[in-house]
């Protein structure tokens, strides 16, 4: 960042900077206007934009927002006289990186272009962290290094072309979703609508009618036509979320349209022809919901042609650590923040967390703690108290009520290999001879626990 382009209406004022910037190594332009310094922008590329807040015609905040309608990425810094405090801030919430106010010292000047600079090199390395991170472990939209998430991968890249219906299941948060969204890109109907509804945030009475539109006439305040989401994703993907939750007479509806593939909107008599691929999603257990008589058998079984089970974050701990450093690097770009990572106490709490709401509630956990962090990096104090205070996992299945043996004897081997493994720092030998196992046993224990994130 070494090209700044100074900005202001005195010429004295143009002069002291480009002085005191050429003196520290910058390569320097001035403009005496915000219309002079856009012509300049082109071809002299600045990385940094130092420009006052008033000027005639066109003054800091006129040429700011050109810069980011243009797609610009210097970086600007206002200047504001005395007293114009208000006009600066108003330029740091139109995206302004910072301000100075006149009259400046020196050194003020420098100090604010070297911050800028070390915002700008941060931003590059959280640029290259998430390209690294992607190419790695991103498959489409979904970041995961985990076994059980490599095997959704591995079926999501068979069954994508395929027209058969998918069930995905889950608990909330785990990323349902963007599995279908995988489904959907990694097929031929990429080129189609992916269109997805939540079928419990629809009322019921509306519920057809968004599903398979309506005639004008239909209903009260039914004053044309309109056109449903089955007819939105022809030649695509319709994602049904929560179809735990559809009615029962749109279960009946929704099962012809599977078996013939034909529609009717609500108020006609003619059906239509609609080619598109079903993915549904529900949290909750289906075979249960038939059980109890809550959900169609015959529905169920046309849908659960090719289930997909997404496990939730606790069972795939090694997934944390890269989601983590995802989510650091995503907020910094999109938030401005200037975090460098997670300390190690706190990356621990993280991945010891039973996460109940999943990778949505880890992605809103890292955004809160950056928003109030007050260092540039993320320490235990900058966590709910929820995480901070997460019990031993031992002790949780104890209190917990559970009278399986198998159960918490599993969590118990568990707990104490992974602290074995923690204090022989890897070492696989040295951690058998403090569990008093055969080094073959811990090795195939290791193997059964899929603990790969130490």
């Amino acid at each position: 960042m070494r090209r700044v382009l100074v900005v202001d209406d005195e010429e004295n004022q143009r002069l002291v900077l480009r002085t005191l910037l050429k003196r520290q190594g910058y390569e320097v332009e001035t403009a005496e206007s915000g219309e002079a310094a856009l012509a300049l922008v082109d071809t002299f590329g600045p990385d940094v934009v130092l420009t006052d807040v008033r000027m005639p015609k066109m003054g800091g905040l006129d040429l700011l927002a050109t810069l980011k309608a243009k797609g610009n990425e210097a970086t600007v810094i206002v200047m504001s006289a005395y007293g114009n405090v208000d006009d600066a801030l108003e330029a740091i919430k139109a995206g302004a990186y910072d301000y100075v106010q006149k009259p400046f010292k020196h050194d003020e000047i420098i100090l604010t272009l070297r911050k800028a600079e070390e915002r700008e090199a941060l931003r590059r390395e959280n640029r290259a962290l998430r390209e690294e991170i992607r190419k790695e472990h991103q498959f489409e939209h979904i970041l995961a290094k985990s076994p059980a998430m490599q095997e959704i991968f591995r079926t999501i890249g068979k069954i994508a072309d395929y027209k058969t219906t998918v069930l995905i299941s889950g608990e909330s948060g785990t990323g349902k979703e963007l599995v279908a969204r995988a489904l959907h890109e990694r097929s031929s109907r990429r080129g189609g609508n992916f269109v997805a509804v939540n079928c419990g945030a629809i009322p019921e009475n509306l519920l057809e009618s968004e599903l398979f539109g309506h005639k004008k006439g239909a209903f009260t305040d039914a004053n044309s036509d309109r056109r449903g989401l089955f007819e939105e994703a022809d030649g695509g993907t319709l994602f049904l979320d929560e179809i735990g939750e559809l009615p029962t007479p749109l279960q009946v509806k929704l099962l012809r349209v599977l078996q013939d593939e034909m529609i009717r909107r609500v108020g006609d008599s003619r059906d239509l022809k609609v080619d598109v691929r079903i993915i549904a999603a529900t949290h909750r257990d289906l075979a249960a919901e038939v059980k109890a008589a809550r959900f169609r058998e015959d529905l169920f079984y046309r849908l659960n042609v090719l289930p997909i089970l997404v496990p939730p974050l606790r069972t795939r701990r090694e997934d944390i650590a890269i989601l983590i450093d995802h989510f650091v690097a995503r907020n910094n770009a999109r938030l401005g923040t200037q975090i460098r990572g997670v300390d190690t106490e706190t990356r621990r709490l993280l991945v010891e967390y039973s996460w109940p709401g999943n990778v949505r509630e880890l992605e809103n956990t890292i955004e809160r703690a950056m928003v109030l962090s007050e260092g540039d990096l993320l320490v235990a104090s900058d966590l709910p108290d929820r995480i901070r205070e997460v019990r031993d996992p031992v002790q949780v299945q104890l209190s917990s009520g559970e009278l399986s043996i198998k159960k918490t004897t599993r969590i118990i081997e568990e707990t104490l290999i992974r602290r074995a493994l923690q204090k022989t720092k890897g070492n696989r030998t040295r951690a058998a001879e403090v569990l008093e196992l055969s080094h073959r046993a811990l090795l195939y224990k290791i193997k059964d626990y899929k603990i790969t994130d130490l």
